[in-house]
């Protein structure tokens, strides 16, 4: 499922207000611990952080080039 930055506010909103129930324009969620409603904001960020990077919206994982040189001898 791809989510949106609307999910993700609606998700912390609900956290800041100490809530457990969750509404996603006709969808409610009820989330049974904090915890779990945590877990699903890292899910959430996580997924839209892969979104960005699939569409070149964030740079990927940094290439790296190692050079090893020695002193002739």
């Amino acid at each position: 499922m791809a989510y949106t930055q609307a999910d993700l506010e609606a998700l912390q909103a609900a956290l800041a207000k100490g809530e457990k129930r969750v509404s996603f324009g006709d969808k409610t969620v009820e989330y049974r611990s904090i915890e779990e409603l945590q877990a699903a904001i890292r899910a959430v960020k996580r997924d839209l952080h892969e979104q960005a990077v699939a569409t070149g919206l964030w740079p990927g994982a940094p290439r790296q080039i190692r050079l090893h040189t020695t002193k002739g001898t």
